[in-house]
């Protein structure tokens, strides 16, 4: 049997505010969530403190418009609701995430995975010893998933996550040009509210012409706020 925690939150997802059930029928989205992991040996890893739930919510919350949804979720410490129409893809590493990603990336692709950003040159095959005098490691870049994706020839809608400890705007902005994207969604982490392995969050949202604050709030409402404003650009009126 789940744990009562993990029931309630897949009440959750029933009482969802009241929204258009159609917003999102017809398109196929592609939701990557969690950390990654990348091998320093067989026993030890490079990760993040990315609990996958703002994933995994705005996953249920696609669903819930009608989106027919894809989530490549990355190793999560403890499991979370979803609802039956979707089957996770679990990958560990972010070279796995970005393959299972450019297998059907669809037309929208939003990108709420914590990936590392390096990754061990040369993974020990044995369990590496302590050392007294220490242990030096040579790290190489991981591939960037979501520039790889927006610089394909016919690129989907895409939407990248930026978690920053200070200056979010101006490091949003920054990242949401470098990325080449069509929206970013920002939040701080490391403070006392929002952010990694907790049940609420709050968004800045940046666009090319345009920004919106989304408010501290659980985060499968946060998650359909999302998902109606991409809705919005979208399908522009």
């Amino acid at each position: 049997m789940y744990e009562p925690k993990l029931i309630c939150a897949a009440l959750e997802q029933l009482f969802l505010p009241a929204a258009d059930k159609s917003l999102l029928a017809g398109l196929r989205i592609t939701i990557t969530a969690g950390p990654t992991r990348e091998a320093i040996d067989p026993v030890r890893f490079i990760s993040n403190h990315s609990s996958g739930k703002m994933g995994y919510a705005i996953a249920a919350a696609a669903v819930a418009l009608g989106a027919k949804v894809r989530l490549i979720s990355g190793p999560l410490a403890s499991p979370l609701p979803l609802p039956a129409a979707i089957t996770p893809i679990m990958v560990t590493s972010a070279t796995e995430m970005l393959n299972a990603v450019l297998a059907d990336v669809g037309d929208i692709f939003i990108a709420t995975a914590a990936v590392a950003d390096y990754r061990p040159l040369a993974p020990a095959t044995h369990k590496m010893k302590r050392d007294a005098n220490g242990m030096n490691l040579t790290l190489t870049p991981n591939p960037d998933i979501v520039a790889t994706v927006a610089a394909l020839a016919s690129p989907p809608f895409c939407v990248a996550f930026a978690a920053e400890t200070e200056a979010l705007k101006d490091y949003a902005r920054q990242k949401f040009i470098a990325k080449k994207v069509n929206l970013i969604a920002a939040n701080l982490v490391g403070g006392l509210e929002g952010g990694f392995n907790r049940d609420e969050n709050s968004l800045w949202l940046f666009w090319g012409s345009g920004e919106l604050q989304l408010p501290l709030m659980p985060k499968p409402q946060l998650a359909l706020a999302l998902l109606q404003q991409i809705a919005l650009l979208y399908y522009p009126s």
